[in-house]
């Protein structure tokens, strides 16, 4: 028989989730949220998933709604359990990843009178979420109206901005008094908003008078419909389309490297390619090199294409369109003309010569974190979904042709932390293998995220393992400071394998040190097997960061 929280505020959360679809929820262990736990587990139409480090289980949820294109929930015990949500809700607000964050708590009298587990739970989210609300507690006059009501417009929140919104549900003492029947909820009237979008006049005049038209499109995922739209665009050469690996377009005619065409680029060369208009579509750039060319380069118009996010990331920002990029296209193709310009023929000249020269690069590499993002570049399955770790990891992938593969990266605040949980969280979600490519330090500082017993047995992890935070001898700066400082404080060299840790998690292992031994486990590393598989590529020792400051060296 079925037993169910009596607590109506967790009846009435239940009904409206299953209402508006939302069945994957993440729970962690605890007293206060334990009617959460015991109500959500007893309804069928719930997939309920228990991880216990809730800083890793906000991560867990966040790779869910990824992969399943809607908000997934998470709920908590109260107290500093709360917090520790916090980096993935900075992470879903600036990516835009729906997450509705269910946070269990004392009585509002309860506050700051030290009472165990109460902090000033209401609103702590506010500066990273885009809605903050707080239940009534049951016994209060006409709670059961007002939370209907409050939560109804909370996840229609969640849904309209696809980020991150915050229930804090008080919960009076006893917690654990069950029923074995719900009482009947009203069928929802939905009112989540459509916008309609005409495209202005004054924008198609802009793009006929415009002779140099980029289009920069950063973190997003795939779009076959934007890709189509993009790709007519192109086709007679009439924009130049930059891309990186996690925009998730794929066409012989967009530049998808942009550090092997501009790192070397000098204050002469940012006039010569310099855009008059760019469009730029997602979020995040990883390539710091486009920023600095395009801050410079101040082009006359700049449209930024985002339902929510309109940032003057370039310093030059003239028009804000608050639209999916597929709706303006749709809009766009029917006005202008697709003429050739000399621009695409321009930038086609210069990825020639590079493209010529990265070829020739790559057979003078020796064993280093560069051979292996070459080889794993040509050998992973094209079914297989890759996330890639921050820092130095989705900066290599910006340099080799991954395919058609679907690429992610959590570039919403570019920290470490967090990449394993995300990854394990959406391959639990998809129906595809995933791999995850990440460096030590985000592999070891993430541990938690393999605390998982929901992880496939088709997910592979493999760790380029440098033996340190190998990005700060890449990039310039932290080789200022004093050798032993750099090393131990900065990038913190270490002498850690995740050989115990894979036997301890339940993964098989392999860690290879040499190209010889990486060329021959390869294959069979993606090879079905019964447990999920790790492997571990020791470049200690190696320069790596010297490999890859010598590659843009050549690329002059």
């Amino acid at each position: 028989m079925k037993k169910y929280s009596s607590k109506r505020s967790i009846q009435i959360l239940a009904h409206l989730l299953q209402q508006y679809g939302i069945a994957d929820i993440v729970i962690s262990p605890g007293s206060r949220n334990a009617p959460l736990a015991i109500h959500f587990s007893e309804v069928d139409s719930f997939n309920c998933y228990s991880i216990v480090d809730e800083r890793s289980a906000a991560f867990v949820a966040m790779g869910m709604a990824k992969s399943e294109k809607k908000p997934a929930a998470i709920t908590c015990t109260s107290g500093s359990a709360v917090v520790n949500y916090y980096p993935a809700i900075t992470e879903a607000f600036y990516q835009n990843i729906p997450l509705l964050v269910l946070t269990a708590d004392r009585p509002t009298d309860f506050v700051d009178i030290f009472d165990g587990q109460t902090i000033r739970q209401k609103d702590v989210f506010h500066q990273h979420s885009y809605g903050d609300f707080q239940l009534l507690e049951d016994s209060q006059e006409n709670a059961e109206d007002i939370n209907f009501d409050i939560i109804k417009k909370a996840i229609e929140l969640c849904f309209e901005k696809q980020g991150p919104v915050h229930i804090n549900i008080p919960l009076e003492e006893p917690l654990y008094e069950l029923v074995s029947e719900l009482p009947t909820f009203p069928t929802v009237e939905k009112t989540l908003k459509h916008k309609e979008y005409e495209i202005p006049s004054n924008l198609v005049a802009e793009w006929h008078t415009s002779q140099r038209i980029m289009l920069l499109v950063g973190t997003r995922d795939y779009s076959p419909e934007l890709e189509n739209q993009l790709t007519q665009l192109v086709k007679n050469h009439s924009v130049v389309v930059l891309s990186e690996a996690n925009s998730n377009l794929h066409h012989e005619k967009f530049f998808r490297h942009i550090d092997r065409y501009i790192f070397n680029f000098t204050e002469e060369d940012y006039k010569t390619y310099a855009p008059d208009l760019l469009i730029t579509i997602g979020q995040n750039v990883v390539s710091k090199k486009v920023k600095q060319f395009l801050r410079s380069a101040r082009p006359k118009q700049h449209w930024h294409l985002d339902e929510v996010w309109q940032p003057d990331t370039y310093f030059s920002l003239t028009e804000k369109i608050e639209v999916k990029p597929e709706v303006f296209f749709s809009k766009l193709l029917k006005f202008i003309n697709l003429e050739p310009r000399p621009y695409f023929n321009l930038w086609d000249v210069l990825r020639d010569k590079k493209d010529a020269k990265h070829e020739l690069f790559l057979n003078t590499i020796e064993f280093s974190d560069f051979y292996f993002f070459n080889k794993a570049s040509q050998t992973i399955p094209e079914n297989y979904n890759i996330h890639f770790s921050n820092s130095s990891g989705i900066r290599y992938a910006q340099l080799f042709d991954f395919g058609k593969r679907k690429m992610y990266c959590n570039r919403g605040t570019s920290g470490i932390d967090g990449s394993t949980s995300t990854a394990m969280g959406f391959a639990i979600k998809n129906e595809n293998p995933t791999l995850l490519i990440t460096g030590d330090l985000s592999f070891f500082y993430d541990i938690n995220g393999l605390w998982n017993q929901y992880i496939p047995p088709f997910v592979r992890i493999m760790i380029f393992n440098n033996g340190e935070g190998n990005i700060f001898k890449i990039i310039p700066g932290p080789g200022n400071a004093n050798p032993n400082t750099l090393d131990e404080f900065i990038a913190t060299k270490h002498r850690k394998n995740a050989e115990s840790l894979a036997k301890h998690f339940g993964f098989s292992y392999i860690r290879v040190e040499d190209e010889i031994t990486l060329d021959r486990v390869l294959e069979n590393f993606f090879k079905p097997d019964a447990q999920p598989k790790i492997l571990e590529v020791n470049t200690h020792g190696k320069n790596s960061a010297d490999v890859l400051k010598s590659y843009f060296e050549f690329m002059k």
